[in-house]
């Protein structure tokens, strides 16, 4: 099932696509990779997913790529005597450590690091920002606050922080838990929440120990400041743009997504564009205008995928959903000005010998009008590198590793299938060719160009370029 678009479609699963059936009208509608949000999902509900979407996978014979999003940290404030109260801009009133049920004039916060981190002049933001406060004392046991904006508060609402940085890491006792569970099931992908710092990847991948990549969701000012750390050290980004929005003045976020973005892409990190795309189909059978120009720049960024949410989890049209966002990105692909956009924005090589290749693969490809880049890559290193250059024809990924496939069924142009691996060159040209016709890249005479690794089997040392013909042994 070859796609006409090289965007990435990333689908969240819920109560109103779980079934096999939903998940396997969500794959033919266009979801290349399948989100399971662990902030709704039990251990037992995730390994069921996991279980429907490995038998659609099976199914349809197409590799499909599997995210576990970790809750992250949750902070909220307590309880109140009477649920809620009202407030006035301009009141005192403080967060404190007393768990007597709160009032008008205090409330119980349930995390000493919030307490003893949060210093005069900082910002909380309660239950989305609703509600703005303004620090003006702290002794370590409470926070003195003045009401800046906002009219009430009521139980158990969340708390940001966008100026204050918590000596605490990402992981919370119920995510090493989460953790745990999705590795055994074998998922693809682990977006880790509320990153702060490097270090907090540190944890998490000493967890994973390789058996799943780390995507790190940038949705606080901390991370925006440590942005090329984070990229290091992660496998993949998220642009969490819901948090984002609220930790931070909500005209910054456009600047932020391509500040992201383009940092993502100069690294050959994949890079996830999430939050509200097209809400409105949550409850509506087509999106606004405004919403479908959000999708589309997030397609001319180059981005490698782009996410639903609740509109294909919750909503009351997710096949309609995903088949939006698909007709959406294979519009802007047919673009005139789709292409130079996209050169514009792309990066020189690393002196590397892959990137060396890719870069020569997409050029030799280009000028030649050749059919597809065809790449051999078992650790998955090489179709990373070949996504990086952004090149105009199709990227074949071929592994035989099955767990490589699925992880680069997320990467940007990227068709990815599952072969045994080749036993000489000459077995290698002959299966490209092969796989490149049979799955829809072209007919007899048509040319295509390989990159791999010689000697074979030899993770990493991508060094040969060859140019072949379709329908025949590869030569001519």
């Amino acid at each position: 099932m070859r796609r006409s678009r090289k965007v990435k479609i990333l689908a969240t699963i819920g109560p109103a696509s779980s079934s096999v059936e939903m998940i396997r009208k969500l794959f033919e509608a266009g979801a290349d990779v399948f989100r399971i949000n662990m902030s709704h999902s039990d251990h037992a509900l995730m390994r069921t997913l996991v279980e429907r979407i490995r038998s659609v996978e099976q199914e349809l014979g197409r590799p499909i790529g599997i995210l576990a999003d970790l809750q992250g940290p949750k902070l909220r404030v307590g309880k109140f005597a009477d649920g809620k109260v009202a407030l006035e801009v301009g009141q005192a009133f403080t967060l404190d450590d007393d768990p007597t049920p709160g009032d008008a004039r205090r409330v119980h916060l349930p995390h000493p690091e919030i307490l003893q981190s949060v210093a005069v002049g900082d910002r909380l933001l309660i239950d989305d920002g609703k509600l703005q406060l303004k620090a003006v004392r702290c002794d370590g046991r409470s926070i003195e606050t003045t009401v800046v904006a906002g009219d009430r508060i009521s139980d158990k609402k969340g708390v940001s922080l966008p100026d204050t940085e918590l000596p605490v890491g990402a992981l919370t006792e119920k995510d090493r838990a989460d953790l745990d569970a999705v590795l055994a099931t074998g998922v693809d992908w682990v977006a880790l929440s509320f990153i702060q710092r490097p270090d907090d990847l540190a944890e998490a991948r000493k967890i994973a120990r390789g058996r799943a990549l780390l995507m790190s969701k940038i949705e606080k000012p901390q991370a925006v400041t440590r942005l090329a750390e984070i990229i290091e050290l992660s496998d993949a980004l998220m642009v969490a743009r819901g948090d984002l929005g609220v930790e931070m003045p909500l005209e910054m976020v456009p600047g932020i997504q391509k500040q992201i973005t383009r940092a993502a892409r100069r690294a050959g990190k994949p890079v996830v564009v999430a939050t509200q795309m097209l809400e409105s189909m949550i409850t509506a059978p087509v999106p606004t205008r405004a919403e479908v120009s959000d999708v589309s720049i997030a397609v001319f960024e180059g981005a490698d995928a782009i996410m639903l949410s609740a509109e294909s989890a919750a909503g009351s049209y997710p096949v309609e959903a995903v088949a939006m966002m698909n007709r959406i990105a294979e519009q802007v692909e047919r673009d005139p000005l789709y292409s130079s956009i996209i050169n514009a924005q792309r990066s020189e090589p690393e002196a590397t010998g892959a990137d060396a290749i890719s870069l020569a693969a997409r050029q030799i490809a280009e000028t030649l009008n050749l059919s597809a880049i065809v790449s051999y890559t078992a650790s998955g290193t090489t179709g990373l590198r070949a996504a990086r250059e952004r090149p105009r024809v199709p990227i074949i990924a071929l592994s035989p590793v099955v767990e490589t496939a699925r992880r680069l069924s997320l990467l940007w142009g990227t068709h990815c299938v599952v072969t045994p691996d080749a036993s000489d060159l000459d077995d290698m040209v002959k299966r490209a060719c092969t796989i490149a016709q049979a799955e829809g890249f072209g007919g007899e005479g048509d040319r295509v160009i390989i990159t791999a690794g010689v000697p074979l089997r030899t993770p990493g040392s991508t060094n040969m370029l060859r140019i072949a013909y379709l329908g025949t042994d590869g030569r001519r």
